[in-house]
């Protein structure tokens, strides 16, 4: 299951997204917005990642007018490593060598097309579990439990 959220900036990037889960057959649990009016970018990053996080979804996309605001905001939530992602190679590379659990897309920087393919090749690609990332990514879970690391 997918998470998927938005505020009122991502808006017009949800129908590509889903375009894309269906097309790969990914059921997606949607947590809103679903209009065009202001709101607050925070509220709805952090359901998706909530969910991510608890592991009711397995991963997250998030979409705000950048993806920076709503992608810092789930980021904050423990256990996510958000990519604010514009380009196929940190899309593929976040999941690859970081094994990303969301995915933040900024309507308002990226046309549909590209996000499509942008959410084709991070959907798609698996961690590599190769233990020199799984010790990073550990590290990564380090700091974030507040551990000194070296």
């Amino acid at each position: 299951m997918i998470a998927l959220a938005c505020d009122h900036g991502g808006i017009d990037l949800k129908d590509a997204a889903i375009e894309v889960l269906n097309e790969l057959g990914l059921e997606y649990k949607d947590f809103g917005t679903d209009s065009h009016e202001s709101c607050d970018y925070p509220v709805y990053g952090a359901r998706a990642a909530k969910a991510v996080a608890s592991g009711e979804c397995e991963k997250g996309i998030i979409l705000c007018g950048t993806g920076v605001g709503i992608g810092i905001a789930a980021n904050k939530v423990k256990g996510i490593r958000c990519v604010i992602c514009t380009d196929t190679f940190s899309a593929r590379m976040s999941r690859l060598h970081n094994n990303a659990n969301m995915i933040a897309l900024g309507s308002r920087v990226l046309g549909s097309e590209l996000a499509k393919e942008l959410l084709r090749v991070w959907l798609t690609t698996d961690f590599s579990y190769d233990e020199r990332h799984i010790r990073r990514v550990d590290m990564i879970m380090d700091i974030e439990a507040g551990k000194e690391i070296e």
